[in-house]
């Protein structure tokens, strides 16, 4: 059900109120919320072994810096920089993340395989804190 609705609201964010990052930000932050967290979870660490390195940030500024690695600056940061058309760029972007990622959500040996690399690449040597 989540996935043939966001691709509705891939196909029209603008009939969704995405007109910008922070809208799109909003609206899948308040989706999550209404699914107890459901819709988003795992989304961080899947984003996180796609770019094959571990990383403090969240979900949003993930994107953020996939969709700009031009802009210096790193995740939230990048937002006050943005022309409007570079910010439906990371509207379209993050969309088209959110449905690959349910893809893996929606399949456990895949979504179990995910987490797994998730902790081998984010795991503190035993012994170190």
């Amino acid at each position: 059900m989540d996935k043939e609705f966001f691709e509705r609201v891939k196909a029209r964010p603008g009939l969704y109120g995405l007109s910008g990052y922070g809208n799109a930000y909003m609206f899948l932050v308040g989706f999550d919320q209404a699914r107890s967290g459901g819709l988003l979870r795992g989304f961080t660490e899947w984003l996180v072994v796609r770019k094959g390195e571990c990383s403090g940030f969240g979900w949003q500024a993930l994107v953020l810096d996939e969709a700009l690695p031009e802009i210096e600056s790193s995740g939230w940061a990048k937002l006050g920089q943005l022309t409007a058309k570079q910010e439906q760029e990371c509207v379209d972007l993050l969309l088209s993340l959110l449905l690959e990622f349910m893809a893996v959500r929606d399949d456990v040996p895949a979504l179990a395989r995910m987490y797994a690399q998730y902790h081998s690449l984010c795991a503190v040597p035993e012994g170190r804190v």
